[in-house]
């Protein structure tokens, strides 16, 4: 049937915007602006705090360590190992070969109506020997690498995606003065009762005997080297307190294992 004008539909075209693209001035400009891209992708922006407890610069945390995903079985893992690698193992006690006493009979075998016994070193007798005491072993467990790595930036991950991570900025110039460093830390808003932080500084107490000296004696604060970061000591503490160059120190020492 022929369909009237009145009736007939129409059907507008589509209007397409034309955008321009503007080239880029060199490949050179194109190339460094893809690894800008990158860059940022890779890195979460954190506040950076100088030691009066105010925000002076952003600081970028890399997401392989900051942003990985939370595996809390590994954690819990993590935790078990290290806690027995920390046992020494070296209880002992003295069986009745061992411990001081005659080897004689005590008394005849038959006669005196008592039990018939043989040593004065036995386990039944005061200062006799013990049966099935401690005796001194190895607690010690393997971890792999890629385990331990994992397990370690989960902790980290969980306790940034907490708000439990804070950057600072010039830690490592303190005085070694124990008022100053406990000054700080109130700026940075941890107080003295509810405090349990770990500070992890950039170099060992050799390079930072002023930031040891300084914050060593503070109650509820713990100090380690950022090589030595492990997951039990990261989940042990309600806060992390990051000197700014310990950032750099964390990525040199955990992902250089992780490109071997």
């Amino acid at each position: 049937m022929p369909v009237s004008k009145a009736k007939a539909k129409v059907v507008a075209k589509p209007v397409v915007k034309k955008v321009v693209v503007k080239p880029v001035a060199s490949k050179k400009a194109a190339v460094k602006v893809i690894s800008e891209v990158k860059t940022a992708k890779g890195f979460l922006k954190m506040d950076v705090y100088d030691l009066k407890g105010k925000v002076v610069e952003k600081a970028n945390l890399p997401k392989e360590i900051f942003g990985a995903k939370v595996n809390k079985v590994l954690m819990a893992q993590a935790v078990r190992i290290y806690l027995a690698n920390q046992r020494r193992g070296t209880v002992s006690t003295k069986s009745r070969g061992e411990v001081q006493g005659s080897s004689a009979k005590i008394y005849r075998q038959k006669g005196t109506g008592r039990a018939r016994h043989g040593s004065k070193r036995a386990p039944i007798f005061v200062h006799g020997g013990l049966v099935f005491g401690p005796r001194p072993r190895d607690y010690s467990m393997d971890f792999p690498k890629k385990m331990r790595r994992a397990a370690l930036f989960s902790s980290l991950t969980l306790k940034n995606e907490n708000g439990e991570i804070k950057i600072v900025k010039g830690f490592e110039k303190i005085e070694p003065k124990t008022k100053l460093a406990a000054d700080v830390f109130k700026k940075l808003g941890f107080e003295e009762k509810k405090r349990k932080v770990l500070l992890v500084t950039s170099a060992s107490v050799n390079d930072l005997a002023n930031v040891y000296r300084a914050a060593g004696n503070l109650k509820g604060v713990e100090l380690i080297s950022a090589n030595m970061l492990n997951t039990y000591q990261v989940l042990d503490n309600r806060a992390i307190i990051l000197m700014k160059d310990a950032i750099d120190s964390i990525k040199n020492t955990f992902l250089k294992e992780k490109k071997n």
